[in-house]
């Protein structure tokens, strides 16, 4: 049985981009998919974990824009619940385990090549045998993605970034999240958590984005923000940090 549900005025920002929350409609199929404007639930085809007479979800993967809150919400949900945080840790994890020191390391991330790092992303856990002579900055992302999948199989996490809602698309306990807001507000809380002042807040949503979606798009050859991507698409600059929070409380228990 398909039932259609109308939903109210479209954001703003239309489309299927990160922008925007698709469309007016939505079809609820053996679950629910729910949009308008400000978040998109759609939870139709994973098996949900079952724990005691309760669904759970013990992954949960946190894409964001730069400045749209995502950090916090991840930081938030991963208190409430919990769950081990991962965020900037991976990156400190990574660059300890290659014995590499961490101000070398940060802007690794980005140089990696579209065609090395999708090949790379295919890889099992553990990595390829003989990758001693992999340039530093696949080394590098092949480190992280360990981790992110050591993270996943032992559960009870959640893991901000890093493309890990891609690598971790398989697993049917994982949550995916992307997080959004509109320019103007995501300026504001630039300026507002980094001090900075409005021409610099604009530099920074630019140069950030770009490398996110330049490096997503590489490892998943899929665009950086695409809502099919995602089980939950999530407008924080409408919905507020509290209530993301609490809406993603929910969908993990299910």
């Amino acid at each position: 049985v398909h039932t259609k549900v109308q939903h109210g005025q479209r954001n703003k920002h239309d489309g299927n981009g990160a922008d925007g929350a698709g469309n007016d409609e939505g079809i609820i199929k053996n679950g629910l998919r729910y949009g308008k404007g400000e978040i998109i639930i759609e939870i139709t085809s994973k098996k949900q974990k079952m724990e005691g007479d309760v669904f759970m979800y013990n992954i949960i993967t946190i894409e964001r824009r730069y400045a749209s809150g995502g950090n916090e919400i991840g930081k938030r949900l991963a208190d409430a619940l919990g769950y081990k945080l991962y965020d900037r840790n991976i990156l400190m994890e990574a660059a300890q385990r290659l014995d590499i020191p961490f101000f070398k390391i940060e802007g690794l991330e980005e140089s990696s090549s579209g065609s090395v790092l999708l090949n790379l992303s295919r890889t099992p856990l553990g990595g390829p045998s003989g990758n001693k002579d992999l340039p530093l900055a696949d080394k590098l992302f092949l480190e992280e993605k360990r981790i992110i999948e050591e993270a996943a199989e032992a559960g009870n996490c959640v893991i901000v970034g890093r493309a890990s809602g891609h690598i971790l698309r398989e697993k049917e306990n994982c949550l995916r999240v992307f997080i959004y807001a509109d320019h103007e507000k995501r300026i504001q809380r630039a300026i507002e958590r980094e001090g900075i002042q409005k021409a610099e807040a604009e530099n920074a949503l630019k140069k950030n984005d770009k490398r996110r979606r330049n490096f997503h798009n590489a490892l998943t050859n899929q665009e950086w923000g695409d809502p099919k991507c995602y089980e939950m698409y999530m407008n924080a600059g409408n919905l507020g940090i509290d209530l993301c929070v609490r809406i993603l409380m929910e969908a993990v228990k299910g």
